[in-house]
């Protein structure tokens, strides 16, 4: 019956006729997992059994292309990833003209100087934006409790937090011991 078969839709009217394609028997034997490649009724257990199977049933089971993970590192903060990015790029441009300088000085071709000084200034270049990316993350650590170093500020930050806890907590108490001994304690009632 070639590629497309009809088969009646599963509406109420039988009158209504749809067409489906059905798949190849290649596509039907590489989604078939590797434990169902035989049938358990003893046919022919090739893929055609398998077809006609899911065809009869009104659909084939497909594994999907890709399973979805869960990523094992956390994702760079933005600061130091914009900063990662600008490294490569400029990389890329540095490893290019490098390339290029190299065969404007094979060819013998006026290019060659300005390519070696742009190549040069582009290596400079490229070599702080690689320390950029280095001072971002570590400033970034520093200031976001990561690094726990006597001289972080972080551990500061976490210090007058924990201070300003502790207060909030005992003039809860201290309200709570107020409001349990009936007002008692207070000079004036609101």
């Amino acid at each position: 019956m070639g590629t497309a078969e009809r088969r009646e839709a599963p509406e109420d009217s039988g009158t209504v006729r749809g067409t489906t394609t059905r798949p190849d028997a290649a596509v039907v034997e590489r989604a078939a997992p590797a434990s169902g490649r035989r049938e358990a009724g003893g046919r022919g257990g090739g893929a055609a059994g398998r077809e006609t199977q899911g065809a009869s049933a009104g659909r084939t089971a497909y594994r999907p292309l890709w399973v979805e993970e869960p990523a094992r590192r956390r994702r760079l903060p933005d600061p130091v990833r914009t900063a990662a990015v600008r490294a490569v790029l400029l990389i890329a441009v540095t490893l290019i003209q490098a390339m290029v300088a190299l065969l404007c000085t094979l060819a013998e071709s006026w290019l060659a100087f300005p390519m070696v000084i742009s190549s040069v200034v582009s290596t400079i270049a490229a070599t702080w934006a690689a320390l950029d990316v280095w001072v971002t993350r570590q400033v970034w650590n520093q200031r976001h409790g990561v690094v726990s170093m006597p001289s972080s500020t972080a551990r500061a930050l976490r210090r007058e937090r924990r201070q300003a806890r502790r207060q909030e907590r005992s003039a809860q108490r201290a309200q709570a011991r107020i409001r349990r001994r009936g007002g008692a304690g207070q000079l004036s009632h609101p």
